[in-house]
C-alpha cells in the first residue's frame, strides 16, 4: 500500500513485539466519522489542510476491532469490536456515517487464537464499537474488565447501548482500579473525559512501553490538535486534559501508542518537531 493511503484506509491485521509481549490488532470493521460534526469547532479549511485523513466520501476512516495481547500461552483482548452488525450511512446524520463489524472472530482465528482462550477482555469504555462481541457471549471464559467509575455510571450509557447489552456483560464484569496490573505487563490507566470512567492500558515489557488509549484519541490529527472539542466526549474539558497528557507521554523516549480508530496508522509515536507534534506511524 502507498504510505499516504494508510491515513484513510481501514487497518488490517498487524502485530508487533514488545519485549515478552506479542501485540496484534484484530480487525472487526470500520466506521466513517464526519469530520466537522465529530470535531465540533473545525472548519472546511482545517480539513482541506488534512485531506490525507479523509476517504472519497470526505469521512475520517475509523478502524474498529480489538487488541490481542499474548504472553506465552496466555491471551487477553483490549476491546471487543462492534460485533456482527452494520448500519448504513444516514445523510441526515452529520456526525457518524456507515458502520459495520463482524470480522473479529475470524481474524482472531487467523492469529491462532480461539475465543475460549481469551482470559480477559479489558474494555476501555461502554460504547457499542468496543463491547460488540462481549455482549454476544463470544468469550465464555473471559473476565470483562472495566474501571469502577465506568461500571458505576453504566446507566448513563450512550443511546445505542441497550439495557440488554449491559445485562449480558454483567455476568462476567469485574471492576478494576487505576494502576492495577490485569495481565503480565498490562496496567489500567484512568483516562476520563470521553466517558465517565474511560480507561487506557499501559503495556510494559523490559524498557519498552505502549499505551493503548482507546477513544481518548479518535484520530491521528489530534496528536497535533488535542484541544479540539469532540462531539462524543461527555466531559469535554476533562477529555482535553487527558489528551494533552497522553500526547506529552507519547513524546517520551521508548513509548509507543496504539490508537484503535487511527485508520491504518494505529501503532506509532508522537514526534515533536519545530514547536509542533505529529504522529509517526510504525512502518
Amino acid at each position: 500500500m502507498i504510505a499516504e493511503q494508510r491515513w484513510s484506509t481501514a487497518a488490517g491485521i498487524r502485530s508487533i513485539e514488545l519485549g515478552d509481549l506479542r501485540i496484534s490488532y484484530v480487525p472487526d470493521g470500520v466506521v466513517g466519522l464526519k469530520p466537522r460534526g465529530w470535531f465540533l469547532e473545525t472548519s472546511a479549511d482545517d480539513w482541506r489542510e488534512r485531506a490525507q485523513h479523509l476517504d472519497g466520501a470526505g469521512h475520517l476512516v475509523a478502524s474498529i476491532g480489538g487488541l490481542l495481547v499474548e504472553h506465552g500461552s496466555r491471551a487477553m483482548l483490549i476491546d471487543a469490536g462492534f460485533g456482527p452488525a452494520s448500519r448504513p450511512d444516514d445523510p441526515g446524520n452529520r456526525i457518524i456515517g456507515a458502520i459495520r463489524g463482524g470480522d473479529l472472530l475470524e481474524n482472531l482465528a487467523v492469529l491462532g487464537r480461539a475465543p475460549e482462550e481469551i482470559e480477559a477482555v479489558a474494555i476501555t469504555h461502554l460504547h457499542t464499537d468496543h463491547i460488540g462481541w462481549a455482549h454476544q457471549d463470544a468469550f465464555p471464559a473471559a473476565r470483562f474488565l472495566l474501571t469502577e467509575q465506568e461500571w458505576k455510571h453504566r446507566d448513563e450509557h450512550a443511546e445505542d447501548v441497550t439495557d440488554e447489552m449491559l445485562a449480558a456483560l454483567e455476568r462476567q464484569v469485574e471492576t478494576v482500579q487505576d494502576g492495577q496490573e490485569i495481565f503480565p505487563g498490562v496496567r489500567v490507566r484512568n483516562s476520563f473525559g470521553h466517558t465517565p470512567g474511560h480507561a487506557s492500558y499501559a503495556l510494559t515489557s523490559g524498557d519498552q512501553r505502549l499505551i493503548a488509549f482507546g477513544d481518548a484519541l479518535h484520530s491521528a490529527v489530534q496528536i497535533a490538535e488535542p484541544t479540539w472539542p469532540v462531539w462524543a466526549d461527555v466531559d469535554r474539558a476533562e477529555a482535553v486534559r487527558t489528551r494533552r497528557e497522553l500526547v506529552r507521554e507519547l513524546r517520551e523516549p521508548g513509548t509507543l501508542g496504539f490508537g484503535i480508530h487511527f485508520a491504518d496508522v494505529q501503532f506509532g509515536r508522537a514526534i515533536a518537531d519545530s514547536g509542533t507534534t505529529h504522529w509517526q506511524p510504525l512502518p
